[in-house]
């Protein structure tokens, strides 16, 4: 059973954890709805559009990460969120209105070497992975030993250890939009977001497509927007 914190507690934890510094590298991508169906064609019609833009950013993020590190990361990390309340079966005492990460292990080799289809197909296994007894650990990890997730959020990053895409549409985090006069609450708005390899979807109301900001260095992302695989299905807007 998961062991009850008390607020006070948490509080505490929080607050004795190092601040993350702001990450000012962003960059833009546009993908028009004729292209991202394209693109989901291209990679496994059988999959979702989310997924067949994670595999296309997986992979060449890594090409992109190999190119400014001039080494090969052993490990290529992706990152889902997910609603804690609709995956598990955490009851709302516990969970509140919180989003999870699914994170899907993958060793960079099998990146680079694999189709498209083929990284799809294993970052959807990882990420269906996820049990109410992950969500409980989780939760404990944050209410009781929140070094260790902090630790284990920074290593989440592009090095020359590790490749790292992040995705989210910030859809579960609603209170960003309240503001109290003194503005919204930071931890749920979309700069909490805002950390090295996050990758945010916005919908783009005029065609339909899809806004996507990436959160990279300069150097990296010279590279990642010279890519023939994504400028096939992407513009570059800055």
């Amino acid at each position: 059973s998961l062991v009850k914190v008390p607020p006070g507690a948490i509080a505490a934890l929080l607050l004795a954890a190092p601040d993350i510094p702001a990450f000012e590298e962003q960059h833009l991508l546009h993908f028009t709805a004729e292209k991202l169906e394209q693109l989901r064609q291209d990679v496994d019609k059988a999959q979702t559009t989310n997924l067949a833009l994670a595999a296309l950013l997986t992979k060449i993020v890594l090409q992109a990460n190999i190119q400014t590190f001039n080494s090969m990361p052993t490990w290529s990390y992706v990152m889902f969120p997910y609603d804690c309340r609709h995956r598990t079966e955490v009851p709302m005492t516990y969970s509140g209105n919180l989003s999870f990460s699914a994170i899907a292990p993958l060793e960079s080799q099998t990146v680079l070497d694999g189709s498209y289809k083929e990284i799809a197909r294993v970052i959807k296994e990882h990420c269906s992975k996820v049990s109410s007894e992950y969500a409980k650990s989780l939760i404990y990890t944050v209410e009781n030993e929140i070094g260790v997730l902090f630790q284990a959020g920074i290593s989440l990053c592009n090095s020359p250890d590790t490749s790292y895409v992040g995705i989210s549409n910030v859809r579960y985090m609603p209170m960003h939009l309240i503001d109290f006069g003194y503005g919204g609450p930071d931890i749920l708005s979309s700069a909490y977001f805002i950390r090295e390899g996050m990758q945010r979807i916005y919908s783009n109301k005029q065609d339909g497509g899809i806004d996507l900001f990436i959160n990279v260095k300069d150097d990296l992302f010279e590279y990642l927007k010279k890519s023939d695989e994504l400028l096939e299905y992407a513009d570059v807007i800055f």
